[in-house]
């Protein structure tokens, strides 16, 4: 089996095409400009993230366990991957996001629940 096609450039980040398919078994080969699907763009991480989100079936909890990530993470690496895949969220008001990254960093144990709640408080 041949190694995965690249969906982004090595060298400038940039979606790549694909020029040229071969049949394993009739050896037929066909020319021309190929696109990706929008899967085979996404980095190592997002696909590995999708993979087991589908395996979990969605369960965000069994995400978690499943990765040893918290809640917020999951949530972030599933924004992350929906704007890969071209869905943009609207954005989300200042204080909702400085509120999100607080939280995970505490859940994380950077800071301390004191720590925490003087940052929401200021």
């Amino acid at each position: 089996m041949g190694r995965e096609a690249l969906g982004k450039c090595p060298v400038c980040n940039s979606d790549t095409t694909i020029t040229r398919i071969t049949c394993d078994k009739c050896h037929t080969t066909i020319e021309g400009r190929f696109d990706l699907c929008k899967f085979c763009r996404l980095t190592p991480e997002q696909k590995l993230f999708i993979d087991v989100f589908i395996k979990c079936r969605g369960n965000i909890k069994e995400v978690e366990k499943e990765l040893g990530v918290s809640y917020p993470t999951v949530k972030n690496k599933l924004e992350d991957v929906a704007n890969a895949l071209g869905y943009k969220s609207e954005e989300e008001p200042v204080e909702e996001t400085k509120r999100k990254e607080v939280l995970d960093k505490l859940y994380g144990g950077e800071i301390s629940v004191d720590e925490a709640l003087d940052l929401l408080k200021g």
